[in-house]
């Protein structure tokens, strides 16, 4: 990162500005963040899609929430994992969340030995370059540290909340829209 500070590893939380918005009320990790653009998965948005549904061969097997992970390319599963095994096509998000998007993990889940703490999301939040901070600067978006308790153990309808409060923040006490024109 030359010319910008990364948010990798961080939360990034709606803000009440953002209602009616595809991002309304969600908690995205940001995975990477560069001079060329940004990329993160929405940790918060449930599907009442199985995995099963998705890989028959895990039935009885092995199993994990199904997120929608963005809007971009919905076809496509990322694994958020707890830390500890490496996969072939493994990126570590910190010390104690990675992310894996290789076969391998799905042979691990069939034989019931990937980490229980996962996740798969479908799709992908992408910004691209300087439009991640752009949507900062109009107090789109509230950034916070992220931590694993929140990805992996807050019930899905409490981390938007639990991620502002770490830094204090009540967003039910925040107006949508400022009180100027």
């Amino acid at each position: 990162m030359s010319t910008i500070e990364s948010f990798r590893n961080q939360f990034l939380v709606s803000m009440p500005s953002l209602k009616g918005d595809y991002f309304e009320d969600t908690i995205s990790l940001m995975i990477d963040h560069n001079d060329e653009g940004a990329f993160g998965l929405i940790v918060n948005r449930l599907l009442k899609t199985r995995l099963v549904e998705i890989f028959p061969d895990v039935s009885g097997v092995f199993d994990c929430p199904v997120l929608e992970g963005g809007p971009v390319e919905q076809n496509r599963v990322f694994f958020l994992h707890e830390a500890g095994t490496h996969y072939e096509s493994t990126l570590e998000v910190s010390d104690e969340v990675f992310l894996t998007t290789s076969a391998d993990f799905i042979d691990a889940m069939k034989k019931g030995t990937a980490p229980r703490r996962t996740l798969a999301l479908l799709g992908y939040a992408g910004w691209g370059s300087r439009q991640l901070e752009d949507e900062i600067a109009t107090n789109a978006w509230l950034l916070t540290p992220a931590n694993a308790l929140i990805v992996f153990d807050t019930p899905f309808e409490d981390r938007t909340r639990a991620a502002a409060a770490t830094l204090g923040v009540d967003l039910n006490l925040i107006a949508p829209s400022a009180g100027h024109d």
